[in-house]
């Protein structure tokens, strides 16, 4: 009896402290916090959702002297258009294929690193390393496209190296078959060491009396990593895993690294959706009805990418995105 007194007690004060307040009460009191929020809001206004209007373009046909409020409208033309095109269905397949192929070689390797750098940590050897392998990412795809293309060129060193073992001189950048892995490779040298930050913040974080209770108790390296650093870190690896596979048609084919290593003998293996609109739009002609359908199709596949990874981390157990 006493028991049911003293848990309805606590109910019946909390109502009474913490009374219900309208919307603009709330903003009122916090108004500083709402304050500093307003300019970002204010950008994303702006130049995130303002500019949507233009996807209306992609059931129009695009008249200069119109606008784009004035073009007359076409229906699904555009669309019909693009399922029939040859070309963007070879640059949608490779888009796929880079992007995934990323996902799989790259996603994994910061963590491998974090973990690794983290056994370092009571060396001066990890901070060394980690400054070392995240310099990397500062560089432009430009300036590491020219370091890449002097290498591997027809006379660089990767072909010195090979005519002084009796071997023919063959250039990747240009061999349809060696093209993607060297995408692959340069992509996780660039940014394995800035993707891992997050995994060793994810892992400082833990208790480090849980690693010398476990050391105490006999838990050998491969347990600790196990039983400890891998619980710590699962939820950290779902948040990123999500976004990357939301990216993953954007920053997972990246423009900026094929389209500066690229050229027409490895356009087969190598063409993805965007590049193959940049060159489209500047070769042959823009049809801004035409790019904006490709666009629309391209931004629906990565939302039901989204959704999909955000399912798949809720079935595991985490908490997702939304």
């Amino acid at each position: 009896m006493a028991d049911s007194v003293t848990t309805r007690t606590p109910k019946r004060s909390l109502k009474t402290l913490a009374p219900k307040q309208s919307l603009g009460k709330t903003i009122l009191q916090y108004k500083y916090f709402y304050l500093m929020v307003l300019p970002v809001l204010i950008w994303y206004a702006l130049f995130s959702y303002a500019p949507m209007y233009g996807v209306t373009l992609a059931f129009k046909t695009f008249n200069y002297s119109e606008g784009i409020l004035g073009s007359p409208w076409v229906g699904l033309e555009n669309f019909q258009t693009l399922l029939t095109d040859p070309d963007f269905r070879k640059a949608f397949w490779n888009t796929v294929i880079i992007s995934l192929m990323k996902l799989v070689t790259h996603f994994p390797m910061p963590i491998i690193l974090a973990i690794v750098l983290y056994e370092f940590s009571r060396t001066k050897m990890k901070r060394f390393f980690q400054t070392i392998l995240t310099f990397p990412h500062f560089i432009s795809w430009v300036v590491l496209s020219g370091i890449i293309i002097n290498i591997l060129s027809k006379d660089g060193i990767y072909n010195q190296i090979i005519m002084l073992f009796g071997g023919d001189p063959n250039s990747p950048l240009v061999d349809e078959s060696a093209f993607r892995p060297v995408l692959y490779i340069t992509h996780v040298w660039r940014e394995i060491g800035w993707d891992s930050i997050i995994y060793l913040a994810a892992l400082a974080g833990i208790n480090p009396e849980l690693f010398e209770a476990a050391e105490v108790d006999g838990a050998n390296r491969f347990r600790r990593l196990l039983n400890i650093a891998w619980p710590g870190l699962k939820s950290t690896v779902a948040v990123l895993l999500i976004l990357q596979v939301g990216q993953l048609l954007t920053q997972g084919s990246s423009f900026e690294q094929i389209f500066n290593l690229y050229s027409s003998p490895v356009y087969s293996v190598a063409d993805t959706i965007d590049t193959y609109i940049y060159r489209t739009s500047f070769t042959i002609g823009g049809d801004f009805g035409y790019m904006t359908a490709v666009g629309v199709v391209k931004s629906i596949i990565s939302l039901i990418l989204l959704w999909a990874a955000n399912t798949f981390a809720k079935k595991m157990g985490e908490e997702g995105l939304y």
